[in-house]
């Protein structure tokens, strides 16, 4: 007698979760299953004990692990007179993702002057899921030196930092300068999901995102200037277009940076515009000190963002920087940093 069908599926499940060679999975029990009741529920209850199985989902096998079960569950499928089963073809277009996310991706680490070292998953590709934000860019790695040649301007602060990307910078400030708070932000989804992967990878636990509540309001300044061996770690998910300026204020940065955020001037106003939020948000407290690196590649879109600062009135001056970067091996870039008094 035929094993009954709840039974295949269970039998699949203890050696698919226990990452069981393929072979040695029932192929031709399920394969003989079908012959007999061609009945694509059978597959689905494999599937959902499988590759959906909240298990599976949180400690998943290979990507090509799973592309090959998926497979040999398409090739019984369709090797019979069953209905097509959409669940299973959906499963196995996400997994294609996945595999080809992974082949352009790399770990890379960056060794830091206290022996210490951010490990970072980044992008091979210059453009990958639809932004530049997944890999280090040469002035996050300039502005991380400089910070790092300048902790006392972070030790015991709040450091806010825009466009944070896939975190370098903000994760050898912690690494390095003792901030009391850290806010990396970002607008990107896919950006902001590489980045949480990246802090956990360097031991950094974020608190809860920021949700644009006034609660860090009664934080105050307290402790500005000791010493924090653990920094607060934040996420927020930060549009320059639609943040006000009291969910500004709600944030409490003593400091804000930011690196190679100047690079389309279609992005240029808005950045202004939440530069100029920033001098607006201050109430009576002492306004931010504001540092943006940059590389400049071309100078025109350059010249018209010190422009733009000048048309809405925020100073600024070039700070000194050494002419070549640790971080980097290659060619050294043009990176300028600029102070800005909002």
């Amino acid at each position: 007698m035929a094993e009954p069908r709840p039974g295949l599926a269970l039998r699949f499940q203890r050696r698919f979760l226990a990452a069981r060679p393929l072979r040695s999975l029932p192929w031709p029990e399920l394969e003989q299953s079908l012959r007999t009741a061609p009945d694509s529920a059978l597959l689905a209850d494999i599937l959902h004990k499988t590759i959906l199985h909240p298990l599976c989902v949180k400690y998943p096998p290979s990507a090509k692990y799973r592309r090959c079960f998926l497979t040999e569950l398409i090739k019984k499928l369709e090797s019979t007179a069953a209905e097509p089963l959409d669940e299973l073809y959906e499963a196995l277009a996400d997994v294609l993702k996945e595999e080809e996310e992974e082949s352009t991706h790399c770990y890379k680490n960056y060794l830091l002057p206290s022996g210490d070292c951010v490990s970072l998953c980044e992008s091979t590709a210059l453009i990958s899921g639809g932004t530049t934000g997944l890999l280090t860019w040469e002035a996050a790695l300039h502005l991380a030196q400089w910070a790092l040649q300048n902790p006392s301007l972070f030790r015991g602060r709040t450091v806010l930092e825009l466009g944070s990307g896939i975190g370098f910078t903000g994760i050898a400030i912690c690494k390095s300068c003792q901030p009391r708070t850290f806010i990396f932000s970002d607008c990107h989804p896919r950006v902001l999901q590489q980045l949480g992967e990246n802090l956990q990878l360097n031991g950094l636990t974020p608190g809860p995102e920021v949700t644009w509540s006034t609660q860090r309001e009664s934080q105050g300044q307290e402790g500005e200037g000791q010493s924090c061996q653990t920094p607060e770690v934040m996420v927020a998910e930060l549009d320059w277009g639609s943040v006000t300026e009291k969910q500004l204020l709600a944030l409490r940065a003593d400091v804000v940076i930011a690196a190679d955020v100047v690079y389309d001037p279609e992005i240029i106003l808005a950045l202004i515009g939440m530069l100029q939020k920033l001098s607006t948000s201050r109430a009576d407290r002492k306004a931010p000190e504001v540092f943006i690196a940059s590389t400049i590649r071309n100078p025109d879109t350059y010249q018209l963002f010190q422009a733009e600062l000048d048309k809405a009135g925020i100073r600024w001056q070039v700070l000194p920087a050494h002419s070549s970067c640790n971080f980097l091996y290659d060619v050294q870039p043009d990176v300028t940093i600029l102070q800005l008094f909002v």
